[in-house]
């Protein structure tokens, strides 16, 4: 069995669970995480044994998306020459299939088996662009899922936001970038299911393992036939336009000298500068933030 960094992975029965293991940081994004997740789904894929993928975030919150703590520098080996933003280098990683950001989100779009999401706490920006590109997402009520990069430092880039939503709410959240609770995300076809936090895990898994008792030939064979109906819809353009205009709307000036302030400044103080003016994730009353007791370990909740 692979050891991983910033993942753990585990079969149960006939599911492969991954889980976001990062608790202590949200598990915000960092560089291996999407290699090890892609790598983690090629591993379900293969196992014989594993008829249905489970994803999950491990700690208070599925993922709060990309972490730029310190600044975007943790990713200069990929954009940037020489210490400063190379465009170029940035563009081949954006629109790479083999690097790229979406196309490993996508590993979940594009496995044969069926892939169930199931969300808690914070589930936004790269976050929320992960959990939509499973085929089935469960969320706990409480759950906050939203584009804060709305706003400032990126754009739509795996398109599901698009996709998953009818043309009034998805023009209105991709302007405003507010966040939805698990309850609203179901109500707006966003998501499947929300459910109370205590039944979130018997929820997929019961799923999960109604899933298992179809043949897997049925499984794969009615995801592929729904998803190249959306492929036929443009996703993959799409998914390029998104990737190519999130790297520009992250090194605009106003982006740049945002992203100096969480560098100088802490990303608190760039957070409460981009969101104070509509008072909401972390600058939000107490509704409008997860019940940060609802913790979920790596392979079940508690």
């Amino acid at each position: 069995m692979t050891t991983y960094e910033t993942i753990d992975y585990a079969v149960q029965d006939a599911t492969a669970v991954i889980t976001l293991d990062r608790p202590e940081d949200l598990n915000t994004i960092v560089p291996p995480m999407l290699d090890e997740l892609e790598d983690a789904v090629t591993q379900s894929i293969r196992d014989r044994a594993v008829k249905v993928i489970l994803l999950q975030g491990a700690g208070r919150s599925f993922c709060a998306g990309f972490n730029f703590a310190g600044g975007f520098t943790h990713w200069n080996e990929d954009i940037a020459t020489e210490g400063e933003w190379d465009a170029g280098r940035d563009l081949i990683m954006a629109t790479s299939q083999s690097i790229g950001w979406v196309p490993r989100f996508m590993s979940l779009w594009r496995s044969p088996k069926p892939v169930i999401a199931q969300v808690h706490g914070w589930c936004v920006g790269g976050g929320s662009e992960m959990a939509l590109c499973a085929d089935i997402v469960i969320a706990s009520q409480d759950a906050r899922i939203g584009t804060p990069y709305s706003r400032m430092w990126g754009c739509h880039h795996a398109g599901m936001w698009v996709y998953r939503l009818g043309l009034a709410k998805a023009k209105e959240l991709a302007l405003t970038g507010r966040s939805l609770s698990g309850d609203e995300a179901a109500e707006l076809g966003l998501i499947n299911r929300a459910v109370p936090f205590e039944e979130l895990e018997a929820a997929t898994r019961q799923l999960a393992g109604e899933l298992a008792t179809i043949p897997l030939s049925q499984l794969a064979s009615m995801k592929l036939v729904v998803n190249q109906a959306y492929d036929n819809m443009g996703l993959a353009s799409t998914q390029l336009l998104g990737s190519v205009m999130d790297s520009m709307m992250r090194n605009t000036p106003e982006a740049r000298a945002w992203i100096e302030l969480a560098e100088s400044e802490g990303v608190g103080a760039a957070v409460a500068q981009r969101d104070g003016p509509f008072g909401d994730y972390s600058q939000g009353d107490r509704e409008l933030k997860p019940d940060p007791t609802n913790v979920v370990r790596a392979g079940r909740a508690r």
